[in-house]
């Protein structure tokens, strides 16, 4: 009994840990982010984990990207625009952007 106790713990607090990331890709995926990103590889804009990279150690970069998510943007990464996504809150660009820059 004790054994199974201790393996309900350790899936629970293995799900604990997974959800928050889970949940940051459930929120680029309804918000439509997927359609042009993904976590390893370049669709028609960057990789989140290129874009960690880019921006690791810089202090305004959580700002600045929540600007450009809702805002759009240009020329940082190619010719392709970033389009704004108006349908994206502030909380949610910076909950985004969070996720985002944590990739590694």
């Amino acid at each position: 009994m004790k054994k199974l106790l201790s393996v309900i713990a350790c899936a629970a607090a293995g799900f604990a840990v997974a959800t928050p990331a889970l949940a940051d890709l459930q929120l680029a995926t309804a918000k439509n982010c997927m359609a042009c990103h993904a976590v390893d590889k370049k669709l028609v804009g960057p990789s989140y984990k290129d874009v960690a990279a880019k921006y690791a150690g810089q202090k305004d970069a959580s700002d600045k990207l929540a600007a450009k998510v809702m805002k759009g943007g240009a020329g940082v990464w190619g010719p392709v625009p970033m389009p704004a996504n108006p349908q994206v809150s502030a909380d949610e660009a910076k909950k985004l952007v969070a996720w985002i820059l944590a990739q590694k």
